[in-house]
């Protein structure tokens, strides 16, 4: 008798602690039936217990279906333990992540499966917020390698220019503007001549607004051949055209949060513009061979030396855009319209000169700067900048010696150079190397001020009034290419 009592008494022990049990325990047979289920089952899948009693394995699990389950009883039948993660459909259909530990039993003659359930919901959300955050760290890292390149290059640009230096009214009344936008994401669009130092001025917004902690991603549109526009702009993906043999992000992408430069943003393709005015005006574009819509936060400054009015008048430049860009026009005034600035720039591009050549640094005089002031600067702040380069390269003592060009400003040849100044009493002798040297600067200075545009009316070639094919022979011969 006391022996019956504790069988009974450990009996009622172990069903209730089943029934207390936080996963869910299930019994089925070999039809997949379940014959007896827990209460954390009922509560798992949120039926019953009279109600999940008349279903099956295939009903409540989405991946299994009645004529497959033979497969799954077979395979438990020959290894008769079975651990896997699955997916089960509770009764209001919600499909909830499970770990399932499954074994195989025999019970008074008959075989049986008894099942330990386990809901992982919270695991494989953790796994996947994991996931995207790791995938998202990948992106910004790819992000910001490419800007770090991007950035570096355009280190390199900045050491022909440095800050904006002068103390004319027209340059302070720019500094005043600068300051009236910047703060704002007002479309600017710089007007000026080639070589006005019109970058400059689209560095200094963008340094004094509120997107000045990313970066400012510069385009330069007249260089972009016709067909690479949108590619270039929005990115593309891997087998979008001959060529895309990976991803690759637009410049668009590249700026988000930050400020697009689009310089000389006449060029722009007609056929290009809409798109253009898309992005502006919703802030979503896609890249070129996906569907996918993707949303872009950038401010626009665009840089012109076209006449855009007379553009639009001609049917070359949408109306729409040009109002969209032209919120705030600024004007960089030629060089020869604020001569009060050529001393404070001659002298910053001397110390940036020295720097540049490991020089040592040469005086101004006061005849230097008369000379200076006394021509008109056809090529602006940038010819001047070659032209003190080319000075402090040929220089040989302490007394500085400028062959300005008369008339149309060409950039003289190395001989045409040594000649003049020789004629003007200069008794220095050059060696061979400087003066390759030399020929060298003045032909990337060509390429510089021209765009790198070698035939044509305009080009280098014409610029430094020598045949075509004798200037791409002397550039292939000194290595000078133009950077990608």
């Amino acid at each position: 008798m006391n022996g019956n009592h504790c069988d009974e008494r450990n009996l009622r022990f172990a069903y209730f602690t089943i029934e207390q049990a936080s996963e869910a325990i299930l019994w089925h047979g070999e039809d997949g039936r379940f014959e007896w289920a827990n209460e954390a089952a009922c509560r798992h899948f949120g039926y019953s217990r009279e109600e999940l009693l008349t279903l099956a394995v295939y009903d409540i699990n989405p991946d299994y279906q009645e004529e497959n389950w033979r497969k799954s009883w077979d395979k438990l039948s020959k290894v008769n333990t079975l651990d896997f993660e699955t997916r089960h459909r509770r009764k209001d259909g919600r499909i909830i992540p499970v770990d399932v530990s499954t074994n195989l039993i025999d019970f008074e003659g008959e075989k049986y499966t008894c099942s330990f359930v386990r809901d992982i919901s919270e695991r494989k959300q953790a796994e996947e917020e994991k996931a995207q955050a790791f995938e998202e760290i990948q992106r910004l890292r790819k992000q910001l390698e490419l800007e770090n390149e991007y950035l570096n290059e355009e280190v390199l640009k900045l050491q022909t220019y440095g800050d904006i230096v002068g103390n004319s009214p027209a340059l302070q009344n720019i500094m005043k503007q600068i300051e009236m936008v910047a703060p704002t994401d007002a479309g600017v669009i710089i007007f000026g001549e080639s070589g006005t130092g019109k970058e400059l001025v689209a560095r200094e917004i963008h340094r004094h607004s509120a997107r000045s902690h990313r970066p400012m991603i510069k385009v330069n549109c007249a260089s972009i051949p016709r067909e690479l526009y949108e590619s270039e702009f929005f990115g593309h993906v891997k087998g979008a055209f001959t060529g895309a043999v990976k991803d690759r992000i637009g410049r668009f992408e590249l700026a988000n949060g930050g400020t697009l430069f689009l310089d000389e943003v006449g060029e722009i393709p007609l056929e290009l513009q809409s798109k253009l005015l898309r992005v502006l005006q919703e802030g979503t574009y896609e890249r070129v061979g996906s569907e996918k819509t993707q949303m872009v936060d950038v401010r626009i400054i665009a840089a012109t030396n076209r006449d855009l009015k007379r553009e639009v008048e001609d049917g070359r430049f949408r109306e729409d855009l040009y109002y969209r860009l032209n919120i705030f026009p600024v004007e960089v005034l030629p060089l020869r319209k604020r001569k009060d600035d050529i001393p404070a720039l001659a002298l910053h591009f001397m110390e940036l000169a020295a720097k540049k050549f490991k020089y040592p640094l040469r005086q101004l005089s006061r005849a230097n700067i008369l000379q200076l002031e006394n021509y008109d600067w056809p090529g602006n702040v940038r010819e001047l900048q070659n032209v003190i380069e080319r000075t402090v390269i040929s220089s040989r003592s302490n007394t500085l010696r400028f062959n300005l060009p008369t008339g149309k400003s060409l950039i003289s040849s190395p001989a045409a150079a040594v000649k003049a100044e020789s004629l003007e009493g200069r008794r220095e002798v050059m060696t061979e190397e400087e003066i390759k040297r030399l020929e060298r600067e003045n032909i990337l200075a060509a390429l510089e001020q021209t765009q790198w545009k070698i035939f044509g009316a305009r080009g280098a070639a014409e610029l430094l009034d020598m045949r075509p094919t004798t200037l791409a022979s002397r550039m292939k011969k000194m290595g000078v290419k133009k950077p990608e």
